[in-house]
């Protein structure tokens, strides 16, 4: 508890984590307020084949908050201190004070995964009444079974970009191309066009977790941003498999790189 407890103040310790909180918690409002305006005149109508999606659009689009998280988490202990501070790195400190490596990436994992279901929660609450304010009697209904799975969403990006930054010492690469990845284009999206191997593509296989609702035909509404492809479950099992794997080769990278630290 004493590890996490450290974790938990080294991370609030850091300016850039408040970027983070301030995108996690208020961007997917914002996706969801354009969403929203964006479709009304079709919803109204009667016609909108995308209303299922509004509001959850964006918990799609504003996980760049956990991103940030998952990658400060990590890449923070590798930043060079001034000179006056010695001119030495935080993970040297980190890993003499917590003499386990498990104890001490299971604490940060733990951190992680804590503050990305708070912020999650914390989107949801800004999204709800912002697409109720827009849509009024004609917003979607909110399923707590969606709203888990993008729950469990939010907390896998943030593990793999965790355990990305792990694997490369440096935020800059997992940043760039995550972030890019869930704002801008979509790179499963794009390969799933050649392969639907692509389908199984952490990301594609995770928001399957919550952007569609299931109905008896299994059949995806027409203009739907994406076609479906896995069920809700096991669009999760296929999402967490990369989390585990990730984390599991980031862990053995780890310990031999680091161990004489």
């Amino acid at each position: 508890m004493r590890a996490f407890n450290a974790e938990l103040s080294k991370l609030f310790s850091l300016p850039s984590i408040w970027l983070a909180f301030l995108i996690g918690a208020f961007a997917p409002a914002v996706f969801a307020a354009l969403d929203s305006l964006a479709q009304k005149e079709e919803i109204i109508a009667g016609v909108s084949t995308r209303l299922s999606e509004v509001g959850y659009i964006g918990l799609g689009f504003g996980v760049q908050g956990v991103i940030i998280l998952g990658v400060l988490a990590v890449s923070s202990e590798y930043l060079t201190e001034s000179s006056e501070s010695g001119g030495g790195q935080q993970i040297t400190t980190s890993l003499t004070v917590v003499k386990s490596r498990f104890h001490f990436l299971l604490a940060k994992a733990g951190v992680v995964t804590v503050i990305s279901i708070l912020l999650c929660i914390v989107a949801m609450i800004t999204i709800v009444p912002t697409t109720h304010y827009i849509l009024g009697e004609y917003a979607p209904a909110f399923e707590w079974s969606r709203l888990i799975g993008a729950v469990c969403y939010w907390v896998f990006t943030a593990l793999l970009a965790f355990g990305i930054t792990l694997l490369t010492k440096n935020g800059i690469i997992p940043l760039t191309v995550l972030m890019i990845n869930s704002s801008v284009v979509s790179f499963s999206v794009l390969l799933s066009k050649i392969s639907k191997l692509a389908f199984y593509l952490p990301d594609r296989a995770g928001l399957e977790m919550f952007m569609f609702t299931s109905d008896k035909s299994n059949t995806p509404p027409t203009g739907s941003l994406f076609d479906r492809f896995h069920t809700p479950f096991t669009g999760g099992l296929v999402m967490f498999a990369w989390v585990v794997v990730i984390f599991i080769v980031a862990a053995i990278i780890f310990h031999r790189r680091d161990v004489a630290s």
